[in-house]
């Protein structure tokens, strides 16, 4: 309300001789309302989810949300893809087709999913074996260094 009273003792000034509530009155009557609010933008977290589900689990909200930030930005829309070709190799058991993953990604030059490319190349071997094989070692994960009781 500073502007009303920095209003009020300006127009005083100049002789005006009404109240400071009759400024306040007559100017909240001709304020423009606000504009209404937008919809919120997605979190970070929520595009993330977006980008690593199958998108046939998305929910009906989603996926028009997805597909308006996916508008926005060519860039996501690129790691998307990336995203969603890993996720595929990851759940088919399709480690072979690795190598031409990581050339396309450094190829568009993403530095995020380049850094990540550059650690499946680390230990590349092992990398394509857990991508062709079906077997793991979820079930003993966390017991390999348990101690008995």
């Amino acid at each position: 309300m500073w502007a009303v009273a920095t209003l009020w003792i300006c127009i005083g000034d100049n002789g005006y001789p009404g109240s400071y509530s009759l400024v306040r009155r007559y100017l909240e009557r001709h304020r423009d309302s606000p504009a209404p609010i937008g919809a919120r933008p997605p979190t970070v977290r929520q595009v993330t989810g977006w980008l690593t589900r199958h998108p046939d689990t998305l929910g009906e909200d989603d996926r028009p949300r997805l597909k308006a930030v996916l508008e926005q930005c060519s860039q996501l829309r690129v790691a998307a893809k990336h995203v969603r070709a890993f996720g595929e190799i990851v759940t088919t058991l399709q480690g072979q087709r690795l190598p031409d993953w990581i050339t396309a990604v450094r190829a568009d030059s993403l530095p995020s999913l380049t850094s990540f490319a550059n650690g499946l190349e680390s230990d590349f071997d092992a990398v394509v074996a857990g991508l062709t094989t079906p077997w793991n070692s979820g079930p003993v994960e966390g017991r390999v260094n348990q101690t008995s009781r």
